[in-house]
């Protein structure tokens, strides 16, 4: 495990607070996408990203983001670099962050019981499968929901509906 300066330390937080330009409720820490920040020397540091999926148009934003946030805090230099290995994972989302996505209406991602890849079934659309976990609804709780589409408002969510209270609401992806 590498041992973090102050410095360092200080830096990631900072650069952690960033909030995700497509989900504002959480910050780059809380999604698990801020890898490391490595000072370089006094005025220069050296940012790791990795985004949710190869090619998530957000990382550009969020880079801009970090970057204005190192400088505003009197870091010269700033250098965020795209990272893909190891690839982002939805059990990189920390607990905080799972709790901020259930507060904002959207179902959090299941936490993967073993590494390895994440199965994906084209079956049945409801999740009263006693095979499977079931997606909460964030805004009562039921087990009883359904799968409306397989995408949402970004390609990392799934448009769910609560069968008991009625209400559409969005499922966090398991990656």
């Amino acid at each position: 495990m590498v041992t973090l300066t102050p410095l360092e330390t200080e830096l990631f937080a900072l650069a952690g607070s960033v909030p995700d330009p497509e989900l504002p409720v959480l910050t780059l820490r809380e999604l698990g996408v801020l890898r490391a920040v490595h000072v370089r020397d006094a005025d220069s540091v050296e940012v790791e990203l990795t985004p949710t999926y190869t090619g998530c148009p957000a990382i550009e934003a969020m880079s801009q983001d970090i970057e204005r946030v190192l400088r505003d805090h009197g870091v010269r230099e700033v250098m965020v670099r795209t990272v893909l290995a190891p690839a982002w994972s939805t059990d990189d989302i920390t607990a905080e962050g799972r709790r901020k996505l259930r507060e904002f209406g959207i179902a959090p991602p299941r936490v993967a019981a073993a590494a390895g890849p994440v199965a994906v079934g084209l079956g049945p659309t409801r999740t009263r499968d006693a095979q499977a976990e079931a997606i909460l609804c964030p805004h009562c709780g039921s087990a009883d929901t359904e799968l409306l589409s397989r995408f949402s408002s970004t390609a990392c969510k799934a448009l769910r509906r609560c069968l008991d209270c009625r209400e559409p609401f969005d499922h966090f992806k398991e990656l």
